[in-house]
């Protein structure tokens, strides 16, 4: 198993002049301290793989033991270019990625380590007009994934799943994807060639991604 962190990001609205990830929060841990200490109880932290980018050296000089892989056009791209500078072809175990500013139960991995397909972690408790939302096929599987969508029925929490046969036909996706495109327009096009994605709703579990000053706050109270 691998797991990937993006976190090249500047994430300017939540007005840090650090990379978002090192926002502390209430329990005196970073985000992505607490990331890490809860991936590295599955792997060891050379495969945690963090993609970096905005202010490099003051993620690598906190977690020296993970593996880093930098995104040079950080400032230009979105996340899917960010996920295709960790990826390649000699990949023989599944993947996990993550959003660098996602705050998250222990739990919510699990989920995603238990299963055997490849999935992407919702929750159906809210559908934001800002987040990424998702509909469903007649057989369970996400027929759409994305921002724009209209009759969604929950939202992706930014943890995502994708078995190691399809990893070459992933990475292929996020070639074609414009510097602009987030990953899911990867998944999407995954879909269009008939490979089912599951949704795994975690609306029980602690997880949140932290893009404004209301949501950090809001997590706080939640830790």
């Amino acid at each position: 198993m691998k797991f990937i962190i993006l976190a090249a990001g500047k994430g300017t609205r939540l007005g840090m002049d650090h990379p978002k990830p090192l926002t502390k929060l209430k329990t005196e841990e970073t985000i992505l301290e607490r990331q890490i200490n809860y991936l590295s109880k599955y792997v060891n932290k050379k495969d945690i793989i963090i993609v970096v980018g905005y202010k490099k050296e003051l993620i690598m000089k906190s977690f020296p033991d993970c593996t880093f892989v930098f995104n040079p056009n950080y400032d230009k791209t979105n996340t899917a270019k960010s996920l295709l500078c960790a990826l390649n072809n000699d990949f023989k175990s599944d993947i996990i990625w993550i959003n660098g500013d996602v705050v998250f139960d222990q739990k919510a991995i699990k989920f995603a380590l238990d299963s055997k397909e490849s999935c992407m972690l919702v929750n159906t408790e809210s559908v934001s007009e800002e987040e990424v939302k998702y509909n469903l096929n007649n057989n369970g599987t996400i027929k759409q994934v994305s921002k724009n969508i209209k009759d969604g029925i929950g939202e992706a929490v930014g943890i995502n799943k994708i078995s190691k046969n399809y990893i070459k036909k992933f990475i292929d996706a996020l070639e074609k994807c414009n510097d602009q495109d987030y990953f899911e327009y990867a998944i999407e096009l995954l879909i269009q060639k008939n490979i089912p994605i599951y949704p795994i709703d975690i609306s029980s579990v602690l997880c949140m991604e932290i893009d404004f000053k209301e949501d950090l706050e809001l997590i706080n109270k939640k830790l």
